[in-house]
C-alpha cells in the first residue's frame, strides 16, 4: 500500500470504487424489477418454507446472472494498473459490461471465457456468501440480544446502555457475517477473479512489490481446470493469496466500530 501510494498517488488505491457502487446500484435495481414481474419473493416472511426459500435463493441466483457483465467489467477496472490506465468515466464499466453481453467492444484474446462458463461459480459464490452471511447475522443478533436481555434481567440496564444495546448488536452482527462469509468464500473468489480476468488483456500492479506491473497470461479451461492448477502450481496456500488484505480491511472495520462505540457511550454520557 505504502509502494503503491509512493508511485502512483493515493487515487491507486481507490480505483474502481465508482464502478463498484455502479455494479451495487444494477445488482439491487435488478433484484427489484424481477421481484415486480414475478412471484418471486424478495424477503422471507417469518413463516417460511423450503419452497420460499428456493425462490428466494432463485431471484437471487437470477440477479447475480444479470450483474455478472458488469461485476466483471467492475473487477478488471478495480485490478487494472493506474499507469497504464486512460482516465475511463465513472460508467465505463456499464459500457464494457453490456460489450461483454453483446460480445461487442474492446477485443479480447481468444483465452477469455465466455460468459456463459462463468454463471456457475458467479452464481455459486453470490448465493453460498448472502446464505453464510445471513445466516451468521441471524445467529449473531440473537445470540447478543438474548445476552443483552439477560443482563437487564440480572443487573438492570442504565439509559446509556439501553441505547447501545439498541444499535450496536446488528453492527456487530453484520460485521461478523461479512468476516464470516468472506473468510469461508476466499478460495472460490480467487478463483472466480482469475477466471473473470483472464483473456481481457489487463495489466495488474504486482502487489508483492508495489511498483511493477504484470500481464495476465493465465490458460485456464473452466473453474475445475483453475483449482487444479492452482493446487498442483501453488499449493493450498494460492487460494489466500492477498488474504492480508482482507485481515488489514476487517482490522480497521473492527477499530472503527470499537471507536464509535466509546465515541457514542461519551456522547450519550454527557447528554444524560
Amino acid at each position: 500500500m505504502y509502494s503503491f501510494n509512493k508511485t502512483q498517488g493515493p487515487r491507486a488505491l481507490w480505483k474502481g470504487m465508482g464502478s463498484t457502487f455502479i455494479v451495487q446500484g444494477i445488482t439491487l435495481g435488478a433484484e427489484g424489477i424481477i421481484s415486480e414481474f414475478t412471484p418471486l419473493p424478495r424477503e422471507i416472511s417469518h413463516k417460511w418454507n423450503p419452497k420460499q426459500i428456493g425462490e428466494h435463493l432463485l431471484l437471487k441466483s437470477l440477479t447475480y446472472i444479470v450483474a455478472m457483465p458488469f461485476y466483471s467489467a467492475s473487477l478488471i477496472e478495480t485490478v487494472q494498473s493506474e499507469i497504464i490506465r486512460d482516465g475511463a468515466g465513472i460508467l465505463e464499466c456499464v459500457k464494457e459490461g453490456i460489450g461483454r453481453a453483446i460480445g461487442l467492444g474492446v477485443p479480447h484474446s481468444k483465452r477469455l471465457l465466455p460468459l456463459l462458463s462463468l454463471v456457475f461459480p458467479t452464481v455459486l459464490h453470490g448465493v453460498l456468501h448472502y446464505v453464510i452471511s445471513s445466516v451468521v447475522q441471524k445467529v449473531v443478533l440473537l445470540i447478543l440480544k438474548r445476552k443483552a436481555y439477560d443482563g437487564h434481567l440480572a443487573e438492570g440496564a442504565s439509559p446509556v446502555q439501553s441505547m447501545l444495546d439498541a444499535y450496536f448488536p446488528e453492527l456487530i452482527a453484520n460485521f461478523a457475517a461479512s468476516l464470516c462469509s468472506d473468510v469461508t468464500l476466499y478460495p472460490l473468489e480467487t478463483v472466480l477473479h482469475r477466471l473473470h480476468v483472464q483473456g481481457t488483456r489487463t495489466i495488474i500492479d504486482n502487489t508483492d512489490l508495489g511498483y511493477e506491473v504484470l500481464p495476465i497470461n493465465t490458460q485456464y479451461e473452466g473453474v475445475r481446470d483453475c483449482v487444479n492448477t492452482i493446487r498442483q502450481e501453488e499449493g493450498a496456500l494460492g487460494f489466500y493469496k492477498g488474504f492480508g488484505a482482507v485481515v488489514v480491511q476487517y482490522t480497521l472495520h473492527a477499530a472503527v466500530l470499537q471507536i464509535t462505540k466509546i465515541i457514542y457511550s461519551t456522547l450519550l454520557q454527557n447528554s444524560a
